[in-house]
């Protein structure tokens, strides 16, 4: 691991298993999913119709008057993740520098509910009923944006668009930022199209489960997958410099020690090889062994093809079943951009407390899947570095690897 490997600080979460980190991460280990037939909206002429939804999320409560009319519903999502994590850091942002904090953040569809609106308004009422804020209220980069101006986060700023593995990338950029000499950034993600043109989109992929019951919709690397459960929400980290945070005795949840992504040639093509290739060089960025790596967080498509590259690239670094695995996505459903980011939150959580959660619901592991997946009911953990792997439509790949801050 370098030298210059940054800290984590801060986590912010808004999820289907919980709004706030510790409500997350208590439901995450216990196994309590998040996933249910959609509230958002009448979802009943739809062949998918479970998501996971945040549950308890008041926007009212937790965002300034005048940003409600401006901002979709994935967004209020984005701004309340990004003030935990800041929260959490105890960073005095008035006394920083004022290009001494930025921000990086993934997003995969932007804000599609309140886009829909306004086209709905426009088609069916005229131009002159169209928010002005639709000029960027559905963009991809908008929470990088409100983000930014809420907390005057002036520094480096950036927008991923790669889908699941976006968490992950951002994250990736934010670390870049602080190589160069940036004292704090705030890095994730937080996805979410749970409407009408959002979910039809989704549907379009085809990997979408059309399952009925929630506990047999998402199921990745078993006998039984067909194909996931969009989910909404995400997670923020406080990424610092080593030094900067030691000075000022924050708390550290641990380091980000190892990062990489790859890109598919030939996307959906079972030769490709990006997964194994981003997750070997994760590890020879943190100047690990596989042997150093105590659990794997996986992203676990649930699609047959998919589940068995990704097994395969698993077994041939640690060998069948020699490392324990878990998808814990199962109980929030894919969240896209916000996927990799809150995964990244509970394997600092799963190393911090010795427990890595369950893969809920999977009963039957394919054959051709010989890992060792964490199933039932939490497992102790024993070790100092995690492998959080994430994979995005098209080709994208990303891997990174947290340690304990020791």
């Amino acid at each position: 691991m370098t030298a210059s490997a940054p800290v984590i600080t801060g986590l912010g979460v808004a999820a289907p298993t919980g709004l706030g980190t510790d409500a997350h991460w208590s439901a995450t280990v216990e196994g309590r999913s998040g996933i249910a037939p959609i509230t958002r909206f009448d979802a009943s002429g739809y062949t998918a119709r479970l998501a996971g939804e945040v549950p308890g999320f008041e926007a009212a409560d937790h965002i300034p008057s005048r940003l409600l009319p401006q901002t979709d519903h994935m967004t209020r999502l984005a701004l309340y993740a990004a003030d935990e994590a800041l929260r959490d850091s105890g960073l005095d942002l008035a006394g920083l520098p004022p290009y001494a904090a930025g921000v990086a953040s993934a997003s995969s569809m932007g804000g599609f509910e309140f886009g829909q609106r306004e086209l709905q308004n426009l088609w069916s009422k005229g131009g002159q009923f169209v928010s002005a804020y639709q000029s960027f209220a559905w963009f991809y980069a908008v929470n990088t944006g409100q983000i930014s101006i809420r907390h005057g986060l002036r520094g480096p700023s950036s927008a991923v668009v790669t889908d699941q593995a976006g968490g992950l990338d951002a994250i990736g950029h934010a670390r870049r930022q602080i190589r160069k000499g940036t004292k704090v950034m705030l890095a994730g993600g937080v996805d979410g199209a749970l409407c009408p043109l959002g979910l039809a989109g989704q549907l379009s992929s085809g990997r979408l489960s059309t399952a009925d019951r929630p506990d047999r919709a998402y199921l990745p690397f078993d006998e039984d997958a067909a194909g996931h459960v969009p989910g909404e929400g995400g997670a923020y980290l406080v990424l610092e410099d080593p030094e900067a945070a030691r000075d000022r005795g924050a708390h550290l949840y641990g380091r980000l020690a190892g990062y990489a992504a790859t890109f598919d040639p030939a996307p959906n093509s079972p030769a490709a090889d990006g997964l194994e290739r981003a997750a070997r060089g994760a590890l020879s960025d943190a100047g690990l062994a596989p042997s150093d790596i105590a659990v794997v967080f996986a992203d676990g498509a649930a699609v047959h093809s998919a589940d068995r590259t990704e097994a395969a690239a698993v077994t041939a670094m640690f060998g069948p079943g020699a490392v324990p695995v878990t998808v814990p996505k199962t109980q929030t459903g894919r969240l896209y951009a916000g996927g990799g980011a809150l995964d990244l939150v509970s394997a600092l959580l799963c190393l911090r407390d010795g427990r890595i959660p369950p893969t809920a619901h999977v009963t039957s592991v394919a054959a051709d899947c010989p890992i060792d997946l964490v199933t039932g009911e939490a497992r102790p953990l024993s070790g100092e570095a995690a492998l959080v792997l994430a994979r995005g439509e098209g080709g994208f790949n990303a891997a990174a690897v947290v340690t304990t801050p020791a």
